[in-house]
């Protein structure tokens, strides 16, 4: 087990599924934990639980619908408001949308909270991030995208919002793609500039969580057929786990993990024209000038 004393961790979608065992275990290893969810209720029972488990006193709660860019640039206004160190960022909300539907922002769901919330959210802490690596301890981003990205058509830079054609899983499919395009961008950047941070992205396997219970009957009915298959939350959280925190991954950086192993993603997220023209559509529409310089 590492030992995470002294680093600050932010979690997100951290009240339920592989976030909260990731919060947990990283709590466990003595870091201090920021656990990030829509609710409040159930985040005061997540920090009391960790707490309880770990006997850890540094774990709280900060409240964000990370769908929201009003709401994500809150959370980082309150976050840097307290500390001055982030040491590891695990973006790890997300969720899948049968129908479309669109933000109070107008942003597609799925693309708001799947893929502008990483962007928008690493961005602003990317300052306080930086400030907290050192060479020979380098701060991390860890962002959990999914194979699913294998599974769909190119991005419609035309459509980034999926007004012309939505499938629920196409759409999601997408978002992950974009994931991992923006963890490799941001990578190449940060090595640009000689930063202290690394940026990675990972496959969690197929986890048996609350994820898509969202979407009526039908997909409940097919989540359960898929749990026989699937891995519980503590296992699909071992990957996130050894990416925040293991000594072994201190100098990898702009990779692609499954199973704790370096693999290679579909063609589409290794193409470098692919991932700067999302940057650049990205910065966009979150109007943010970004920390990570070309």
């Amino acid at each position: 087990m590492a030992d995470m004393n002294g680093r600050i961790i932010m979690v997100t979608g951290a009240t339920d599924g592989i976030g909260k065992i990731t919060a947990l275990e990283l709590a466990r290893m003595g870091a201090t934990v920021v656990v990030v969810g829509r609710s409040s209720e159930k985040g005061a029972n997540v920090v009391s639980e960790i707490r309880s488990a770990t006997n850890n006193p540094n774990v709280e709660f900060m409240k964000a619908d990370l769908s929201l860019m009003l709401e994500v640039r809150r959370l980082a206004d309150t976050f840097k408001a307290k500390y001055d160190r982030l040491h590891v960022l695990v973006n790890n909300a997300g969720a899948v949308f049968q129908k479309r539907q669109e933000t109070s922002e107008g942003n597609e769901m799925t693309f708001a909270l799947n893929h502008l919330n990483y962007f928008l959210l690493t961005n602003l802490l990317l300052d306080t991030i930086k400030a907290s690596g050192t060479p020979e301890r380098k701060a991390r981003i860890v962002n959990v995208s999914s194979d699913a990205h294998r599974f769909n058509r190119p991005i419609n830079f035309d459509d980034l919002q999926n007004k012309q054609r939505y499938s629920s899983f196409g759409v999601y499919g997408q978002s992950k793609l974009m994931n991992i395009l923006f963890t490799f961008e941001l990578a190449r950047r940060l090595n640009a500039e000689n930063a202290n941070v690394t940026a990675n992205v990972l496959h969690p396997g197929l986890v048996a969580t609350r994820f898509n219970r969202n979407n009526g009957p039908l997909m409940n009915f097919f989540m359960n057929f898929t749990r026989v298959v699937s891995v519980t939350p503590e296992k699909g959280a071992e990957t996130t786990i050894y990416l925040a925190s293991s000594p072994a991954v201190e100098d990898i950086s702009g990779a692609y993990f499954s199973d704790k192993k370096v693999v290679t993603p579909s063609a589409a997220a290794r193409d470098e024209q692919t991932r700067l023209r999302l940057w650049q559509a990205s910065e966009a529409i979150t109007g943010i000038q970004s920390a990570a310089n070309a």
